[in-house]
């Protein structure tokens, strides 16, 4: 098998009039060689131009981020903002519905937009354990013959902290994070994009459990499971512990693009099965909060954010993951 694939692979670079790789290609944990080789081959086809060093290391993004995909099995759950006591201890969350009587209990969100509680179905997917860092969509701006963001802000030293390549990237528009979960499929062939609200949802709540905060146990751990309400800079995506499912910072760190368009109402004619939001709008839908929002007012796993898909800069607690939307295992 190996040595098949090592001669396609040299029958293709001959094809292309052009000397093949001269780095090794990256081992995967999900991917077998011949995709990893096939993926080489897209890359090469569509960027002849890039060096070897920029094309080796979209290899390497690419496969990292198929590999870094948590297989999130479908099921039922109730969407929205299914209530709370009053008077429970965000640091220590009761099992809902903590023996109380749903008219005794408040609401998790300050706002109506998730209080229509309704019925959703979902099918399988996956959902990066990470969101798409700083350096990976500067890879992706550079493959695009686009600058990087911010270029003369990089220079200042003052500002290093904000351009570590390991955090969240920030976006200017939606259409940013959509371009680069649909620049993961086209390099990958496999069908990726951004994660629909309900998605996002089920899997912040560990597939739909009754869970307050999108944290490895449902609670605010200051320090362990979520940055420390003081903090303003947006850290690593790696940091902290990830909920059940392998998820990291799905709060607390930057908020995620999803790709629905937001409907004040849509909870209310949803349909059952897979809503994907509003057919237009003039907002689309973020989730989960940004460091510099109060954990205990907007950090919970039902809340909604209206927010306009072009926005004036790059800030830095704006950020997305990427889904494969497909019901098969990698």
């Amino acid at each position: 098998m190996t040595k098949n694939i090592t001669i396609a692979l040299c029958t293709f670079w001959l094809m292309a009039g052009c000397q093949g790789p001269s780095y090794p290609l990256p081992k995967s944990q999900k991917l077998p060689p011949e995709k990893v080789e096939q993926i080489l081959g897209t890359i090469g086809k569509n960027y002849p131009h890039l060096s070897s060093e920029i094309r080796a290391n979209i290899l390497k993004t690419v496969v990292q981020s198929l590999d870094n995909m948590v297989f999130v099995e479908g099921g039922e759950f109730q969407m929205g903002d299914f209530g709370w006591p009053y008077d429970d201890d965000p640091t220590n969350m009761c099992d809902w519905p903590c023996r109380v009587e749903s008219d005794r209990m408040g609401r998790l969100t300050m706002f109506g937009d998730d209080d229509f509680v309704h019925p959703v179905e979902l099918s399988s997917y996956h959902l990066s354990k990470y969101q798409v860092q700083l350096a990976e969509i500067d890879l992706f701006f550079t493959s695009q013959g686009q600058p990087v963001f911010d270029a003369e802000d990089r220079k200042r030293e003052d500002l290093q902290f904000l351009y570590r390549p390991n955090l969240p990237a920030p976006t200017k528009t939606w259409q940013e994070a959509k371009d680069y979960c649909g620049w993961l499929a086209q390099l990958s062939g496999y069908p990726v994009d951004l994660p629909t609200e309900a998605q996002w949802e089920y899997a912040a709540r560990n597939r739909g459990q009754y869970l307050a905060f999108p944290t490895d146990n449902g609670s605010l751990n200051y320090g362990r499971n979520f940055p420390h309400p003081d903090e303003l800079n947006t850290f690593p995506v790696d940091a902290f512990l990830p909920n059940p499912l392998g998820l990291y910072n799905l709060s607390g760190n930057a908020a995620d693009w999803v790709n629905d368009w937001f409907g004040k109402d849509y909870y209310r004619h949803s349909p059952i099965l897979n809503p994907q939001g509003p057919e237009t709008g003039t907002q689309k839908a973020r989730r989960g909060a940004n460091v510099g929002e109060d954990p205990l007012l907007s950090a919970s796993t039902v809340m909604r954010f209206p927010t306009d898909p072009i926005r004036s800069g790059y800030f830095p607690g704006t950020s997305f993951r990427c889904a494969i939307q497909s019901q098969e295992t990698l």
